[in-house]
């Protein structure tokens, strides 16, 4: 047998299996240490969600210990056999644009408090409040005015209150005040518009759902004449059982995947088809909208009408859009309109994404005075 020679490793070969060799394991610490990094992140940012919603579930008024991260039923609807009454003795929520304060300082008193409210026929809410209210009642400007603001804190918690319509620093004019505390800021009213108001403090998210909120309207000099004004502020409620027997609280599971019980005009389901806003024939109405949310749009329309003006975003600095058939309001912002109708009639205003309207974000303009109603 023929034997051959084995030939014996190059000193290059060598060099290159031992750099190859290195390379490898430094490849593999690498992408170990990426993998340990990618675990650890993960496993903060679900701490850091835990400690959140275990802030949230904890505040009073929030009961979240049974649903063990499943939303309750829903509620959409739910009324006592007498809710057609309940609904015609409800006084509704004044939608009439109040005056503005003559002077050059408008003075807002603000009291923050826990209270049970009324937001459908016979269900109650425990909701977060200003001025006892959800929404608190509308406050009007005047372009330029400086706004004196007087916060109380009478809950048994941390509040704060955050103007849209304000340009200042936040963490000064918009930190929390303990129980029984109280502060006072001032902001100059510059600009224009229809804006939200609401609590700020973390996580905001559960404070403006549990009805922290309200509208400024800050007016300008020149906007056209309007023969009548309407304050509409749109917002959701994430109830954790009917409030037929016993008042609700804050679903926050529902809330977190935005399927509310009930969608509102100023605060209470379908009171202005029981009331109806009224006009006469060729009046021009000025509905200022603001959607509190805190999550869905409203895509404000009137029914059997156009809205002759709209200034979308409440820029009432820019000229208006004319014949608009839709127009979006955002969560956080506002819109002001304009429509102006001659035949007399009741024309219903809605969001037209149409499960809010099935959830009562329905109300009625009746022109005219006529007789009846109508739904939508």
């Amino acid at each position: 047998m023929t034997s051959y020679p084995v030939p014996a490793p190059s000193a290059d070969g060598g060099a290159g299996f031992k750099l190859l060799s290195v390379f490898l394991g430094l490849v593999v610490v690498i992408m170990g240490s990426f993998g340990l990094w990618l675990a650890l992140s993960a496993q903060h940012a679900a701490d850091r969600a835990a400690t959140a919603k275990s802030a949230a579930t904890s505040m009073p008024g929030m009961d979240m210990t049974a649903q063990a991260g499943r939303a309750t039923q829903s509620f959409a609807g739910a009324a006592p056999a007498n809710a057609d009454s309940l609904a015609m003795a409800h006084a509704a929520y004044p939608a009439t644009l109040p005056a503005a304060p003559a002077g050059g300082v408008a003075n807002v008193q603000l009291t923050i408090g826990h209270d049970v409210v009324s937001i459908a026929p016979g269900v109650k809410y425990e909701a977060w409040t200003f001025n006892g209210a959800a929404p608190a009642p509308v406050v009007h400007v005047r372009q330029g005015q400086l706004v004196h603001v007087t916060l109380k804190n009478a809950s048994p918690m941390p509040h704060s209150v955050d103007f849209h319509a304000a340009r200042v620093a936040p963490n000064a004019a918009f930190s929390d005040i303990a129980p029984g505390a109280s502060k006072t800021f001032t902001f100059r009213a510059n600009d224009p518009g229809v804006f939200m108001v609401h609590c700020g403090t973390a996580p905001a998210f559960v404070h403006i759902a549990n009805g922290m909120y309200f509208a400024i309207v800050v007016e300008p000099a020149n906007l056209p004449h309007a023969d009548v004004n309407y304050v509409l502020v749109s917002s959701e409620w994430y109830l954790n059982k009917s409030g037929l027997d016993g008042a609700a609280s804050l679903d926050l599971v529902k809330a977190e995947q935005m399927t509310p019980d009930w969608v509102t005009w100023n605060g209470y389901a379908g009171q202005y088809k029981v009331h109806p806003l009224t006009a006469k024939p060729g009046q021009t109405v000025r509905f200022w909208v603001v959607d509190a949310g805190p999550s869905l749009n409203t895509e404000f329309h009137v029914v059997g009408t156009l809205l002759n003006r709209a200034w979308l975003n409440a820029d009432l600095v820019d000229a208006p859009q004319h014949d608009i058939q839709t127009a979006v309001v955002p969560a956080g912002g506002g819109g002001v309109f304009d429509v102006k109708i001659d035949q007399p009639g009741i024309y219903p205003f809605v969001s037209h994404s149409f499960a809010s309207v099935m959830l009562g974000e329905v109300g009625l303009l009746n022109v005219g005075n006529v007789p009846g109603t109508m739904s939508h």
